[in-house]
């Protein structure tokens, strides 16, 4: 049986090949007997495979003697809702993110949606999807569960409904199931919503969406442009993440909107811990310190930045690749939260989203995070630390490979798939060192690949 579905932190693979409702059965089946689950959430997200794959994923988890709780179509962040609001013993997420259409997945969490990843379930889940199965003595009930309007109400809990005012703004769902929430959300919103890709389609006419791709931006900017729009907001299919755009149509860069979001909560909560990702700090940093909170790095991934915002009851927890976490959701992401956020500082601030990302961009300009293919990624890192650390004011090792200097720092990491380096550089208040930097570092590592 072909398992190259199961990765990582979840499972992803091409259907029927590497994903199918048999699998899917006996993933099911596997998710209880390891897990001990007896209350279990399935929801699933607008990909043509996602009902077929979801129904024989709950036939397996019921054969083994677990209850089903069906939210049906939505997004990944509602079955980390629905895991937690109704204190289940797990929720199972259909989705591929923004895989290719011909893709399917899962996500998979435990009680109080905790994540479940290969170093604490997953890798036991694929190893026992291959021995054989018997039912159990009691079959598990199916039961649909709707939680859109106690998802929606929790929502509109993290802003201050009374502040907000009249405000267009374009939303881009790509086809995905953003859509769906924006409906409910706007009978509750005095803002004007631009609907661009609006309707939930696994045909994906538009492409997958993924706005992170620079070639799926321009229907969002363009529609902010041509609406006089206050912002932009585009979702990934499963919508667990959120891209901004400002009024001018601006892409902005994940790292700013971590900034922005750590100040406006932390001014919400008086002070706290907020969790960030070691690749781009600077900017972070000194807008936690300015709001009187406590700044705290992690390893860049979705299971190390929950774990340790559990472990530290941070407020908010927010990655530069635009995954942005909070303590109330049962510290987990959403896509969701992050825009509301924003709009409601709009809204009482009455500065425009480009005045307000523009100061941050000037006082630490960012090169973005910068791909490259590498033969052998770590000699190529051990190279750039012999090199750079030794005159560096501080050498970190918390992801890859961190090094500070007085103006300008930068960060080099491996992925965890594919032979790729991911560089990540800024500076103080000077673009132009940053830039040099940038293209100083980028040849020094075109210079080892050999």
């Amino acid at each position: 049986m072909d398992l190259s579905c199961f990765k990582a932190y979840d499972l992803r693979g091409r259907v029927p090949d590497q994903l199918n409702p048999i699998l899917a059965e006996k993933i099911g089946r596997a998710y209880v007997e390891i897990t001990g689950a007896k209350k279990v959430i399935v929801g699933y997200d607008i990909r043509l495979s996602s009902p077929e794959i979801a129904e024989a994923l709950s036939s397996g988890l019921m054969a083994a003697g677990a209850d089903v709780f069906d939210i049906g179509l939505c997004g990944t962040e509602q079955v980390y809702f629905a895991t937690s609001h109704y204190q289940m013993d797990g929720g199972i997420m259909v989705t591929a993110s923004h895989n290719p259409k011909d893709h399917n997945g899962m996500k998979m969490v435990g009680p109080e949606s905790r994540p479940i990843s290969s170093d604490n379930g997953l890798n036991d889940i694929r190893d026992r999807v291959l021995e054989p199965f018997s039912d159990a003595a009691e079959q598990g009930k199916y039961e649909t569960l709707e939680v859109m309007s106690a998802y929606v109400d929790h929502l509109l809990g993290y802003i201050d409904a009374g502040s907000l005012k009249p405000m267009t703004i374009v939303c881009n769902a790509g086809n995905g199931g953003a859509g769906l929430v924006i409906d409910e959300l706007e009978q509750h919103l005095p803002f004007d919503f631009i609907k661009v890709h609006h309707e939930a389609d696994g045909h994906f006419p538009n492409d997958v969406p993924n706005p992170i791709l620079p070639e799926n931006r321009s229907a969002t900017a363009d529609a902010v442009l041509q609406n006089g729009a206050a912002m932009g907001i585009a979702w990934d299919g499963d919508y667990d993440r959120c891209f901004f755009f400002d009024e001018t149509g601006r892409f902005i860069e994940g790292y700013y909107i971590v900034g922005l979001l750590a100040d406006q909560f932390l001014r919400k909560t008086g002070g706290g811990k907020v969790i960030h990702d070691p690749r781009l700090t600077w900017n972070t940093l000194d807008l936690v310190e300015a709001a009187g909170g406590e700044a705290i790095e992690s390893k860049t991934g979705h299971a190390f930045i929950k774990q340790r915002m559990r472990d530290e009851d941070a407020v908010y927890g927010g990655e530069m690749s635009a995954h942005h976490y909070f303590r109330d959701f049962a510290y987990c992401d959403s896509g969701m939260i992050p825009w509301l956020l924003v709009a409601e500082r709009l809204c009482q601030s009455s500065q425009t989203l480009s005045s307000l990302i523009d100061a941050r961009i000037e006082a630490y300009p960012a090169s973005g995070e910068i791909n490259r293919t590498i033969s052998d990624p770590p000699k190529v890192i051990a190279a750039i630390e012999a090199k750079y650390g030794m005159s560096a004011k501080s050498v970190s090792h918390v992801d890859g490979l961190s090094v500070e200097f007085d103006n300008w720092r930068f960060n080099l990491r491996m992925s965890n798939t594919e032979p790729v380096v991911r560089l990540n550089v800024e500076a103080r208040g000077d673009k132009a060192l940053m830039e040099a930097k940038t293209e100083e570092l980028l040849e020094e590592m075109k210079r080892l690949n050999v």
